[in-house]
């Protein structure tokens, strides 16, 4: 019995830059990474850095998140928290965060999701931009529509400034880079239900998937 072939657009999204044929120092769409590295990011202590800075020297599992109030990019990355910093290690890779906020609501937002990897922001989203990340769910998603709604306008209500951290319409996205300008693998979100699985990311960089089913759940009350 011959069993159907999987869609074309899954095996895209599993090997997009396969699939484009484009140098691995160029984007999917046209862009020289070499110009995306110049953009600079803010840290945790809002010191400025070229986003290169970041793969240069290493593989890097780069996570492009929607602003920091989105339930959904909450809800991810305590999962991408739970990522063992062992593993990691094991595959020589690094994982990070980029947010789109301004530079001081980076430690509330890792002391909400317990995540403790690196993790910078992209205030004007230059990046966002370069890279053709869209503006207009995940397995990592627990809450629904409407509670996970209410929850980001709570959240910006009561915080130290009330604002939305980021633009509400900007989406994100994930990347595997360097060491150096390499391109190994792209995903740009399509919505903000659209991120990739993160045992998906974890299995393209070479790195020991989790098992999200017996770790800890994170109840935010």
């Amino acid at each position: 019995m011959a069993f159907p072939q999987p869609p074309v657009t899954q095996q895209i999204q599993r090997d997009p830059l396969k699939q484009t044929g484009l140098p691995a120092s160029r984007l999917p769409h046209g862009v020289e990474l070499a110009e995306v590295a110049r953009c600079k990011l803010r840290d945790r202590a809002g010191t400025r850095l070229y986003f290169g800075d970041l793969f240069q020297k290493q593989k890097t599992l780069l996570v492009f998140v929607r602003h920091f109030l989105c339930y959904t990019a909450k809800e991810y990355v305590e999962d991408l928290a739970k990522v063992p910093k062992s593993f990691l290690l094991d595959a020589d890779i690094k994982l990070v965060v980029i947010g789109q906020s301004s530079y001081q609501h980076i430690e509330p937002f890792c002391r909400l999701t317990g995540y403790s990897h690196e993790i910078y922001v992209d205030p004007e989203r230059d990046i966002y931009k370069k890279l053709g990340m869209k503006r207009a769910q995940s397995p990592h998603v627990k809450s629904n529509v409407l509670s996970g709604g209410f929850k980001s306008f709570w959240r910006a209500m009561t915080g130290p400034v009330f604002d939305f951290q980021g633009d509400p319409a900007q989406q994100g996205g994930s990347l595997i880079l360097g060491p150096g300008n390499n391109l190994h693998f792209m995903h740009l979100d399509r919505n903000r239900l659209d991120h990739m699985p993160i045992n998906s990311l974890l299995e393209q960089a070479g790195v020991q998937i989790v098992d999200f089913a017996h770790t800890p759940q994170i109840i935010d009350v």
